[in-house]
């Protein structure tokens, strides 16, 4: 079975798929013409976040039985197209779900104790300790959408710190975590203190915290996005910081990337990371390890 790497795993996973008899070929960084000239001959694909698997690419793949993604999202293959083709999708939704959750935790209380600026404001020289007065997490409540894998590390987590924790997911009607209850969507934006995402996005349905949903949240809530790009409507978001109704924001993710929206990544009251709620040393070996039993199961169900 011959497996195409298209963006980088950890150098174990990739020995690990050659000692199961696999042929693997890493190629990264191709553009989308030279992976469609380039695809053609694998049974197999491995992408992350920067390869995009879109129909020209999946008609092009005309051998390809299987695409997994290393990560919890899949938003940038056209599963559609690729199960029409006959082209089964993977992904590792569990491999960096303690990664995530520690990220979001981190934009907490990067946002809360205003680490960003005045570690910026420190390298430029000077010293604004009365400008810095921040809130602590404990005692307050956190308010979490989507209470999937991510959503119960970062549970368990900010009630190891003191905070009080309630969840809303649409799919879910019991908590999956003792003592967060379930709440309907309007009852937690007007309770939490924090608001942190782990949902998928969903182009069609668009954003899951727009200008309405902003309105509805406690006047100094911090709003957090470690999800996905788009779930957020960050033209909203913007205007709820300069009105001062949101006190500041923690954001990994985009709507554009790599080339995010500046008014947002330079905001004074946002904490902003370049996408890399996965990118721990523990989060890439346990997804490396995950792509390879994926796909070597794969290919001995098949005959491969």
């Amino acid at each position: 079975m011959k497996i195409l790497v298209c963006d980088p795993i950890a150098d174990s996973a990739v020995e690990k798929m050659r000692a199961a008899g696999l042929d693997v070929t890493v190629k990264t960084g191709m553009s989308p013409d030279e992976l469609i000239a380039e695809v053609s001959a694998y049974h197999g694909a491995v992408v992350r976040s920067a390869t995009k698997f879109r129909k020209p690419i999946i008609d092009a793949a005309k051998a390809m039985k299987i695409i997994v993604r290393g990560g919890v999202g899949i938003d940038n293959i056209d599963v559609a197209d690729a199960e029409a083709a006959g082209i089964a999708v993977r992904n590792t939704p569990s491999a960096s779900s303690e990664s995530v959750a520690e990220l979001a935790l981190a934009h907490m209380f990067s946002v809360a104790r205003f680490i960003c600026d005045a570690n910026v404001s420190m390298r430029q020289g000077q010293w604004n300790k009365k400008a810095y007065k921040g809130i602590e997490l404990s005692g307050k409540t956190l308010g979490i959408i989507g209470i999937g894998r991510i959503g119960q590390h970062l549970a368990r987590k900010a009630m190891g710190i003191g905070m009080t924790v309630v969840a809303h997911n649409k799919l879910m009607s019991d908590s999956p975590v003792d003592g967060v209850p379930m709440l309907p969507m309007d009852e937690l934006l007007a309770k939490a203190d924090f608001v942190s995402l782990h949902v998928p996005f969903i182009k069609a349905k668009g954003a899951v915290i727009g200008k309405a949903e902003f309105a509805k949240m406690k006047k100094g809530a911090v709003l957090i996005n470690c999800a996905r790009g788009g779930v957020v409507d960050e033209t909203a978001l913007i205007e709820s910081l300069d009105s001062g109704h949101i006190l500041g924001a923690g954001v990994d993710v985009f709507e554009t990337e790599p080339e995010p929206n500046a008014d947002l990544v330079n905001h004074p009251r946002v904490s902003v990371t370049p996408h890399v709620g996965a990118s721990t040393v523990e989060a890439q070996a346990r997804v490396g390890t995950e792509v390879a039993d994926i796909l070597i199961a794969f290919a001995k169900e098949k005959g491969l």
